[in-house]
């Protein structure tokens, strides 16, 4: 919920009443997220992908610039189990919300990465992505900003997309963590 509330909204709203919204949003009729699964069907990952305008807290930001006025869908942060690190789940995840987006006629998808100054950062500080991550993935750099996170920067990262064809290789019900069952789920 930390995105989609603006800072104030949030420090004054409790963790059960931020669970309980959270909870809302995933039944209503867009998920707020993808969920990546192992091939026992549990849990490993999690990334947050919606529409831009849905995140209250980038859009009355100072710190993260806006590139423009299109209608570009965010990707704001990503949680991989440490028992799934280092296995690709959060590539796995990006590819399936880059599809997501692209089959909900996102125009765009974009990223706050972290881009560090240093070969290594902590995995708390990478929760919005590394932008050596979103590069591999066809993004472009398109604005610095004035957050950090973990005593690296932030950039805006941007990945225009196709209009959508089908479902074909969305990464939504398909096996993007290649492992014969592995699921990246709404």
């Amino acid at each position: 919920m930390y995105w989609r509330l603006r800072g104030r909204d949030f420090q004054l709203t409790s963790a059960k009443a931020n669970r309980r919204s959270l909870r809302a949003s995933a039944e209503g009729e867009r998920p707020p997220g993808l969920v990546a699964l192992d091939s026992e069907g549990r849990a490993v990952g999690w990334v947050a992908v919606a529409p831009r305008k849905d995140y209250e807290r980038t859009e009355l930001s100072r710190l993260i610039p806006r590139i423009d006025d299109r209608p570009a869908w965010s990707v704001v942060c990503f949680v991989v189990s440490r028992r799934a690190r280092g296995q690709g789940i959060a590539k796995a995840l990006l590819d399936a919300a880059v599809g997501y987006a692209a089959a909900a006629g996102a125009p765009a998808l974009e990223a706050y990465p972290v881009a560090p100054v240093h070969a290594r950062i902590r995995s708390n500080a990478a929760y919005t992505g590394t932008l050596s991550m979103f590069a591999a993935a066809g993004f472009e750099k398109v604005a610095d900003t004035q957050s950090v996170t973990g005593g690296a920067p932030r950039v805006v990262v941007r990945r225009d997309l196709a209009p959508p064809t089908g479902n074909a290789g969305t990464g939504v019900g398909s096996d993007p963590l290649g492992n014969g069952s592995g699921e990246c789920l709404p």
